[in-house]
């Protein structure tokens, strides 16, 4: 994919409010049913914070970047690594926020809270250190 369709793409407004993906962690699905796609719908107002969240934290990555190239001294590298982890860690609680106060309480309503919740609890084994 060429510079410029990248660009173009990150530029496209969000305009879907429905989701689905497929997950690859087959001892879920084994054990408590079939939960290969399922819809996550999210409040367009909710998606929008979390991408700008995360093209400023993407920004802050290029000026972490470039502070190497221009050989600036390995301390202030550190604190804006440091910054970029804690703004990383401020957008993955707003998405499990989102999660539980959405996709959880729905899965409840639906009756498959068994299959939502092992796959949070799956997830949050390969994100907590």
């Amino acid at each position: 994919m060429n510079r410029s369709h990248r660009l173009a793409e990150d530029k496209l407004p969000i305009t879907r409010e429905e989701h689905s993906h497929s997950h690859d962690n087959h001892s879920v699905g084994d054990r408590l049913g079939d939960s290969s796609v399922h819809p996550h719908v999210h409040s367009e107002e909710s998606l929008r914070s979390i991408v700008n969240r995360l093209s400023r934290i993407e920004g802050h990555i290029r000026g972490v970047k470039t502070m190497v190239q221009e050989s600036r001294p390995c301390p202030e590298v550190l604190v804006q690594i440091a910054a970029v982890r804690g703004a990383l860690d401020r957008v993955a609680r707003m998405i499990l926020d989102a999660h539980l106060s959405e996709c959880i309480t729905r899965a409840a309503q639906e009756g498959n809270i068994e299959v939502e919740m092992a796959e949070l609890k799956a997830a949050l084994d390969r994100f907590l250190p």
